[in-house]
Order: structure tokens, then C-alpha cells, then sequence
């Protein structure tokens, strides 16, 4: 198949396209390479993926161009643009798209709330439309476990409310799940909503808090553990999310009786763990005790996260990187890429 991976050159981007492509898809990557963290390691992904940063750096200033490698091709763009992303889908005739291009960060979305608005809403809304008047099989997208915000009950299931975001970025998630439900609903397109539980692994973000741990003890300062410490995490290792976009991506959602061809799926460990001991996995791994320093809860962030993933299941999924496993092959990553 031919698949468009947009945020191609983000963390379950970058993973995806390299799993299409090990299966033999053809994939065609968009990103912006936006600064929001290190444009480096994105060059440095896109360079695994077999294009080099001296090509890519070619498209500057937004503008828009292709690069070839093999099953890859490499686009930069803006989803805001509507005058080459049109172009893009009627050239290229996707089988697939997987949506996960997106302004990420819950603390981000408080000092710059535009850029969520642009990318998130506005981005997506092109999407959509790009998907309507294309012969495309699935649209799968990238939503988050945040739009559960506050929410008491656990284990998280797609059937809760998800009326109270508690930041920007879980509104604009739970934004992008009316919009798909509005055009699954008036032009019969099959959707896909990915709920995705704090994902990590080798190449993550830098805002993420693995990564932001480990920086901070191979540097020797103090961790910075937030609602001190009293926080559950559903983590969820990359190649485990991998596999649920697999298993939905190869089970679409079909259109019964009156209902539209719309599913949220949640993709998580299943298992929560507590901030604690992930912060003891990696400190095993580097074998340093972390200097920790404890303090409130930050704004938009929630206590805890669980994923019911029973209806996945059903699909075949399993999740099986605890997080010592997972920790692990990140700090082994973590420890090459940055030679320390």
C-alpha cells in the first residue's frame, strides 16, 4: 500500500514510517520540522529513515518539495497549507493516512496556545477535507489519553465522557474526534481515533519525561518530580503502540445500520505504574541513585492514566514491554546518541 505518515519526522512518526517500510509499504512523510525541541534529532530520524540533513535542509522558509529514498519520499509542509497539500493527495493517491502530525506538550499548549489552534485544528480540518475527495480506505489520527482529563473512573474506556479537557491540547484532541465523527458521519468514511497512553522508547521527545530524567541524571542534576511524586502513568512502549496501529490499521471500522464508519481506540500498557517506579527503572539502568527534587502539580497535567484496552484486544493486541524492559533499550539509545 501507499501510505502518508504525516509528523514523519516525531517520535510515532518516525517509528511508524520505519515499520511501514520494513513491511514493504510505500510511505510518504510529511513534516514541518518546527523548532519546538531539537530540530537535530528530527534530522536524525529522517536520516534513519535514508534522508540525509543536507538534502532536506534544501526546503526552507515552509516552502515544499519531495525526496526520494527507495519506498520513502520525504515532504516539508505546513497541514495548514492548502494550496500544496490538495496537490499532494490528488498526486499521489494514498491507500492510507495516518494523521499524526500535531502540536504535542500539555504545558506547551498554555504558553503557546496558536500554534495548537494552527496545526492541531486547522491542520487537521485540511486533512479531512483532502480525505473526502480522495478514494482513501482508512484515516487513522493521532488523538491522546488527555482528553479523560479529571476523570475518576478507571480503567479509561472510549465510552466515558470526555467533556472537561483540562488543557488546550486535550481540547484540541477531543476536537479532532468530533470533526472525524462529523465527516465519517456526512460523506461515510472510515475513521480512526488513537487514544495513545503516554508512549516512550529510543528517539522520543525531549519533552517527555524519560528522556527528561535521563538527561538530568547523566548530567548529575536533580530530577524534577511533580504532585511529588503521587502521579500513576499508564506507560506504553513505542513497538507496543506500533502493534495496535497495526492490528487497527489491517481491522478498519465499517459502517452498521444508522451509524457512521467512526472508532476511538485506546493503545496502552493496560497496566499503570507509578511515577516512582519508573523513575527506579531508570535509575537501575544507569546504574545513579537521582537527585530529586518534589514539587506541585503542574497546570493542565492529571494524576493518573489507565487505559482500558479490552476492545483492542479483541482485535488480537497485546502488550508485552513492562517498564524495566522498556526503559532499558531507551537508555541504551540514550546513552549512544548522545555518546555519554
Amino acid at each position: 500500500m501507499k501510505i502518508l505518515v504525516t509528523g514523519a519526522a516525531g517520535f510515532i512518526g518516525f517509528h511508524l514510517s520505519k515499520r511501514l517500510l520494513d513491511q514493504g509499504h510505500k510511505v510518504v512523510g510529511i513534516d514541518n520540522i518546527n523548532d519546538y525541541y531539537d530540530i537535530n534529532l528530527k534530522y536524525a530520524r529522517l536520516n534513519e529513515l535514508g534522508i540525509q540533513r543536507a538534502d532536506a535542509e534544501v526546503f526552507l522558509n515552509n516552502a515544499t518539495g519531495l525526496l526520494y529514498n527507495h519506498n520513502f519520499e520525504f515532504v516539508r509542509m505546513n497541514l495548514e497549507d492548502r494550496i500544496e497539500l490538495p496537490k499532494l493527495f490528488k498526486e499521489k493517491e494514498f491507500d492510507v493516512v495516518c494523521n499524526l502530525a500535531a502540536q504535542a506538550g500539555v504545558r506547551y499548549s498554555i504558553e503557546n496556545p496558536e500554534a495548537y489552534i494552527d496545526s492541531n485544528i486547522v491542520g487537521f480540518s485540511n486533512i479531512l477535507e483532502c480525505f473526502r475527495h480522495h478514494t482513501i480506505k482508512q484515516l487513522l489520527y493521532a488523538s491522546s489519553s488527555s482528553v479523560y482529563g479529571e476523570n475518576k473512573k478507571v480503567p479509561f474506556s472510549t465510552t466515558d465522557t470526555v467533556d472537561h479537557p483540562i488543557s488546550l491540547y486535550a481540547a484540541t484532541k477531543k476536537s479532532n474526534e468530533l470533526m472525524a465523527h462529523t465527516y465519517s458521519h456526512l460523506y461515510n468514511i472510515p475513521t480512526t481515533g488513537l487514544r495513545f497512553f503516554t508512549v516512550y522508547g529510543p528517539w522520543g521527545r525531549p519533552d517527555m519525561a524519560v528522556y527528561l530524567f535521563a538527561d538530568a541524571i547523566s548530567k548529575d542534576r536533580p530530577i524534577k518530580v511533580f504532585n511529588n511524586g503521587n502521579m500513576n502513568r499508564d506507560f506504553t512502549y513505542i513497538d507496543d503502540i506500533l502493534n495496535g496501529v497495526e492490528i487497527l490499521l489491517a481491522n478498519p471500522p465499517e459502517k452498521k445500520s444508522k451509524k457512521p464508519a467512526y472508532r476511538i481506540s485506546n493503545i496502552g500498557n493496560g497496566s499503570p505504574q507509578s511515577l516512582g517506579d519508573f523513575i527506579k527503572a531508570i535509575e537501575t539502568s544507569f546504574g545513579i541513585e537521582a537527585k530529586k527534587e518534589f514539587l506541585p502539580m503542574q497546570a493542565g497535567d492529571v494524576p493518573q492514566t489507565w487505559a482500558d484496552v479490552s476492545e483492542i484486544e479483541e482485535l488480537g493486541y497485546n502488550s508485552t514491554i513492562g517498564i524495566d524492559q522498556g526503559v532499558h533499550y531507551f537508555v541504551l539509545w540514550y546513552k549512544k546518541f548522545y555518546n555519554c
